[in-house]
């Protein structure tokens, strides 16, 4: 299953790798990935690919202690829903 990651947040060292690792540990797949910095904020988003049977509120617990520990807003989405909410 595709699922679609942002991160928001002011810009520090570490975001990127603390974000891998936690996908990696939870045996996601980083498709596609693209990041920037607008002054000091930084923005990411992810295309990622999951096992079917991984269910999405752990992922988001997961991803709330990265959150919180970075203090910067992370967002997980089934890919199919972040497709239907974007379409014109």
């Amino acid at each position: 299953m595709r699922a679609i990651l942002t991160v928001i947040g002011k810009d520090q060292v570490g975001i990127i790798a603390k974000v891998s690792q936690k996908l990696a540990n939870l045996e996601i797949n980083i498709i596609d990935v693209t990041q920037t910095i607008l002054e000091e904020y930084f923005t990411m988003m992810m295309v990622l690919e999951t096992k079917e049977t991984i269910e999405f509120a752990l992922i988001r617990n997961e991803l709330d202690e990265v959150s919180q520990e970075l203090g910067v807003d992370i967002r997980i989405q089934n890919a199919e829903i972040f497709d239907a909410m974007h379409k014109l």
